[in-house]
């Protein structure tokens, strides 16, 4: 039997995949699988990946033929995965040694659907702690009370598919894939209905999960059209919720957290090639439209007023077209 199988998508990541499939070797065990998704890589990529089938146990290459993207790349992992628990890995990432047997053994011992972890961000040789944002650690929670309240940071907030594990069960009820093509804020849709739709989950205090940021080459540091996809995402979340049978209760949450990340771009929105900051400002104005309007005054009411004054204005200029929404 697979107790464990890891999804690791790479993309263009020579230069780090080294230290990634490195730190998979010293996680190994003979019950763990390590589904290694090349995302029609340009570069080294696809050669290092063939030599880390070879050389590391359980590891097994797939290749796509065109590039579809973080989502996608997860989602092909998924269809090939035969653990009874699965986790993910970003392919420029690392992990500490028995990482993985960590969280597998939590996960058995408390019997939950899932459970969440910190980790260690790394920007060049700066080292960060970030926690979940959830205080009680080691039992078990329902995982739809930890999506509120709306005015501070909750487990919606930390969306990272890979600081945690899940049992299969969660695979078999839909509730693991994520949504096709979309090229950022993909953990977004798929965190929200992981604490909407599962029965359980806790949160482990370890720091085994090693985040690289700042790197060049991530879609974070690029200000082109796939940063738009963000808006997608959030489309989803506030669908999704409205449909919700606690709507009222979640929609401030979402409309919350949707205009934070809009005021975010906006904030640094040069950053940003010239056409796609005109996109941003106007999908952007169009997205403040589209939100429930008295949810949204609410949230506005309770920002802080440079944030929500920024907001008003986006939303004053750049009202809903039939256009816009298509787009």
């Amino acid at each position: 039997m697979v107790k464990l199988s890891v999804i690791v998508p790479f993309y263009n990541v020579r230069t780090y995949a080294p230290d990634t499939l490195r730190s998979l070797r010293l996680n190994a065990r003979d019950d763990f699988e390590f589904l290694l998704v090349d995302d029609c890589s340009t570069d080294e990529t696809p050669e290092i990946l063939e030599k880390a089938e070879r050389e590391i146990p359980g590891a097994r290459l797939i290749r796509h033929r065109e590039n579809g993207g973080l989502a996608t790349a997860r989602n092909t992992g998924l269809a090939a995965a035969r653990g009874e628990h699965l986790t993910f890995l970003d392919g420029d990432d690392w992990l500490a040694p028995g990482h993985f047997a960590h969280l597998l053994s939590a996960l058995e011992e408390l019997g939950c659907d899932f459970v969440r972890t910190d980790h260690v961000q790394c920007t060049g040789r700066g080292r960060t702690v970030r926690r979940v944002p959830v205080g009680r650690r080691g039992v078990v929670l329902d995982p739809r009370e930890a999506i509120l309240p709306a005015d501070r940071p909750t487990a919606v907030d930390y969306p990272y598919a890979w600081a945690g594990m899940y049992h299969r069960r969660l695979l078999e009820r839909g509730l693991l894939h994520f949504t096709d093509g979309l090229r950022t804020a993909e953990d977004r849709p798929w965190i929200w209905r992981l604490h909407r739709d599962a029965d359980s989950f806790a949160v482990i205090s370890r720091l085994g999960i090693f985040y690289r940021r700042g790197i060049p080459s991530s879609l974070t540091q690029i200000g082109d059209v796939r940063q738009l996809d963000f808006l997608r995402a959030f489309d989803q979340i506030l669908a999704e919720t409205a449909a919700d049978r606690d709507s009222a209760l979640l929609l401030p949450k979402a409309v919350r957290t949707y205009c934070a990340v809009i005021a975010h771009h906006m904030g640094s929105i040069g950053k940003f090639e010239p056409e796609v900051a005109r996109k941003l400002r106007t999908l952007s104005g169009a997205a403040l439209r589209r939100m429930p309007q008295d949810v949204l005054d609410d949230v506005l009411g309770a920002m802080d007023s440079e944030r929500a004054t920024r907001l008003r204005r986006l939303r004053r200029r750049h009202p809903l077209t039939g256009g816009e929404a298509a787009a």
